[in-house]
C-alpha cells in the first residue's frame, strides 16, 4: 500500500511537469526564421519555413494570418485574399459562438483549469479588425471597390461585438477576482515585470486595443469612391476622435464636400498612399516568482507571463518625393504596436488570476503529496518528497505567445491628387533612398507600400521595385529588384552611372530583431499640399545654382526655391468624448464607454 501511495504521488507530480511540457510552445521561436527572411526580401523562403512549420493538415488561424502577408508582400493578392478568407472563416465561427451563448463562451475563455495555450486560438481584438482591413486592401487591389465596402461594413459589426463582449468578459474576471482576494491581479504587482511597456502613456492613451484611426480612414476613403458621401463623413470623424489633431485625418473630413464637388470633373486620380512600418513586437514569456501559501509553509512556484517590449527600429518615412518635383507628407496614424500592448493590458487582471490560481492548485498538491510520502517512509520519503518539490518547481507552462506576428507595427497615410499615369515615387528608407514607379488610374487608387528591416516592398499591381540612388562617385549598394522592373532615378538629372540594379535579393541579411541603424534622409522638395495635382507643383529650377553637385545639394536647392505652403486644416477637431463619470472598474467603464461613446 505504502508503495503505490509513493508511486501515485510521484505520478501526479510528474504528470503536472508532463502536462506543463505539452504546452511550452514558443510561437516568436517558429515565426523567427520566417520574419528575418521577409527583413531579407526572401519572401519564398519565408514561404517555405512558414510551410514547414505547419505540416499538419489541421490548419489554425494563425497559419493564415501569416500565409495571407506574406502572399501579399508577393503581390500574389488573390492568394492572399484567399488565404485571409480562409482566416476569416475560422473568425466567424467565434463570433457565432459569441452571438449564440455569450456566457457559455466566457466560461470557457475565463477557465483557470486551462492553460492559454492550449484554448483554441480566436484572434486578438485588433486582428479580427485589422483582418478585415486588409482584405479590403486586396480588394482594391483588384479593382472590386464594393467587395472592399463589405469588408468595412464587416469591420463595423466586429466593434460592436467586441465591445458588447468585453463589458461581460472584464466583469466576470472582477467579479472572480472578488471571489479570489488573496490573488492580487495587478501587473504591477509582478517582480521584475517591465510595467513601462503596458504604462506607456501612448498605449493608456488609446481608447481600446481594437478601434483605430487607421481602419476608420480607410473606410471613409472607400466610402468616398463608392460616391457614398455620407457613410464616408462617418468614417471620417471616427477616425478624427481615435486620433485627434491630426490634419491630415481632419482633412478628410474637412475637404469631403470640395472633392466629391471636384470629382465630377476631375480628369486626375485621388490617391492614397499607406507605409506600412515594421514588425508587431512578438509576445515572450517571462518567469516570475511567487509564493503559494500552504499549511507547511509557503512555496515558491515559477510561473510564466506575457511581455510585449516595443519595437524602436521600425522606420516612418516623414514624406514621399513624386516625379523628382514636389513631395506628400507621410502621417504615422495608428501604431498596432500600441494596440497590441494594451490589449494585452486590459487582459492581463485576467491572465494573472487564471495563472495564479492554477499554480496555486498546484502548490498545495504539492505540499500535501509531500506530506503523505512523509509521514509513510519517513526520512527517505521526505528525501523524496522534498525532490519531487524541486522538479516540481521549475515552470512547466509558458505563457501564451501566440499572436499574428506578421502585422506592421506602424500604419501611415499620405493624400494627394496625381495625373492618371505613371509616376516615379522616391523613398526614404532606413538604408537610404528607394526609387519606384507606379501607375495609377480612375477617381480613386490606393498605393500600399511595406518597409521591413531594410525591405521595401510595393503593394500596388503596376509598382515596380526597388533602385537605391547614390551619391556621385559612391558606391552603390545592390538591392532587392523585379522582372518588370523601370530604372529611374530620384531627380531629372543623376547620372545614370549613379543608379544601381541588381538581382541579389537583400541589402541586409540581419534578423529583424535587431535594431536598424536609421540614416538622416537628404533634404526633399516642397512639400505638396494634399488634394492638389502634382502638375501643380513647380518642377526643380534648372538654373545653374540647383544643378550639379550631390542629389542632396539639388533637394536643398529645391526646397529653398520651390516650397509649396503646408495645408490649412478645414475641421474642427471634436471635443473629448470622455465623461467624467466613466470611471471606477474596467467593466463599469466599458459599460459607460458603450453608452457615451466615450474613451476607456
Amino acid at each position: 500500500m505504502k508503495r503505490l501511495t509513493l508511486r501515485v504521488g510521484l505520478y501526479l507530480v510528474a504528470g503536472g511537469i508532463l502536462a506543463g511540457c505539452g504546452t511550452m510552445r514558443s510561437y516568436d521561436s517558429e515565426l523567427g526564421d520566417s520574419t528575418s527572411k521577409l527583413a531579407a526580401g526572401q519572401v519564398d523562403l519565408a514561404l517555405q519555413a512558414h510551410e514547414q512549420k505547419n505540416s499538419s493538415a489541421d490548419k489554425d488561424l494563425l497559419y493564415y494570418f501569416e500565409k495571407g502577408e506574406m502572399l501579399r508582400l508577393k503581390k500574389s493578392f488573390v492568394d492572399s485574399r484567399d488565404a485571409w478568407l480562409k482566416a476569416d472563416e475560422q473568425i466567424r465561427i467565434w463570433e457565432e459562438d459569441a452571438r449564440t451563448d455569450p456566457e457559455k463562451y466566457l466560461k470557457s475563455v475565463g477557465s483557470v483549469l486551462v492553460n492559454d495555450n492550449t484554448r483554441r486560438y480566436d484572434g486578438y481584438d485588433y486582428e479580427k479588425v485589422l483582418l478585415s482591413s486588409f482584405l479590403a486592401l486586396d480588394h482594391v487591389s483588384g479593382g472590386d471597390w464594393n467587395a472592399a465596402r463589405t469588408e468595412v461594413k464587416k469591420s463595423h459589426e466586429r466593434e460592436a461585438l467586441i465591445l458588447e463582449l468585453n463589458a461581460k468578459k472584464y466583469a466576470k474576471v472582477e467579479e472572480e477576482a472578488g471571489k479570489n482576494r488573496k490573488v492580487k491581479t495587478s501587473f504591477s504587482t509582478l517582480k521584475g515585470y517591465p510595467v513601462e511597456t503596458l504604462d506607456d502613456p501612448e498605449v493608456v492613451a488609446l481608447r481600446n486595443g481594437y478601434q483605430s484611426a487607421f481602419s476608420h480612414y480607410l473606410a471613409g476613403f472607400v466610402y468616398e469612391a463608392l460616391g457614398e458621401s455620407s457613410l464616408a463623413a462617418a468614417g471620417y470623424r471616427q477616425a478624427i476622435e481615435l486620433k485627434p489633431e491630426t490634419g491630415i485625418l481632419k482633412e478628410g473630413l474637412g475637404g469631403l464636400d470640395t472633392r466629391v464637388s471636384a470629382a465630377r470633373r476631375a480628369t486626375d486620380t485621388d490617391v492614397l498612399f499607406i507605409v506600412e512600418s515594421g514588425l508587431v513586437p512578438a509576445r515572450q514569456s517571462m518567469e516570475v516568482s511567487i509564493p503559494i501559501p500552504t499549511s507547511s509553509g509557503p512555496i515558491i512556484n515559477r510561473i510564466s507571463f506575457p511581455v510585449l517590449r516595443p519595437d524602436r527600429s521600425a522606420y516612418i518615412p516623414p514624406e514621399i518625393v513624386i516625379d523628382s518635383r514636389a513631395s506628400v507628407p507621410i502621417t504615422p496614424v495608428t501604431s498596432i504596436d500600441a494596440m497590441s500592448r494594451r490589449v494585452l493590458r486590459d487582459d492581463m487582471p485576467g491572465i494573472i488570476l487564471r495563472t495564479t490560481v492554477r499554480a496555486t492548485t498546484r502548490g498545495v498538491a504539492q505540499a500535501a503529496i509531500g506530506r503523505e510520502v512523509g509521514r509513510q517512509f519517513g526520512a527517505l520519503g521526505g528525501l523524496l518528497a522534498n525532490a519531487a518539490s524541486s522538479a516540481a518547481n521549475v515552470v512547466v507552462e509558458r505563457a501564451d505567445e501566440r499572436s499574428w506576428r506578421t502585422l506592421p507595427a506602424h500604419l501611415s497615410i499620405g493624400r494627394t491628387r496625381l495625373p492618371a499615369g505613371t509616376h516615379n515615387l522616391s523613398i526614404p528608407t532606413a538604408a537610404g533612398w528607394r526609387s519606384i514607379t507606379v501607375t495609377v488610374s480612375g477617381k480613386h487608387a490606393v498605393v500600399p507600400l511595406r518597409m521591413i528591416g531594410n525591405h521595401l516592398y510595393v503593394l500596388h499591381e503596376s509598382g515596380a521595385a526597388n533602385v537605391q540612388v547614390a551619391a556621385p562617385g559612391a558606391e552603390a549598394k545592390p538591392v532587392p529588384v523585379s522582372a518588370k522592373m523601370t530604372v529611374t532615378a530620384v531627380a531629372a538629372r543623376v547620372p545614370a552611372s549613379t543608379v544601381t540594379t541588381s538581382t541579389i535579393v537583400s541589402t541586409s541579411t540581419s534578423a529583424v530583431s535587431a535594431p536598424v541603424s536609421v540614416a538622416t534622409p537628404p533634404p526633399v522638395p516642397g512639400k505638396l499640399r494634399p488634394e492638389t495635382a502634382v502638375s501643380e507643383a513647380p518642377a526643380i529650377p534648372g538654373d545653374s545654382s540647383c544643378s550639379g553637385g550631390r542629389l542632396a545639394d539639388r533637394f536643398r536647392c529645391a526646397n529653398q526655391t520651390s516650397a509649396v505652403s503646408a495645408p490649412t486644416d478645414q475641421a474642427t477637431s471634436p471635443p473629448d468624448s470622455e465623461s467624467p463619470s466613466c470611471t471606477g472598474g474596467l467593466a463599469e467603464r466599458f459599460r459607460c464607454t458603450k453608452q457615451s461613446g466615450g474613451t476607456i
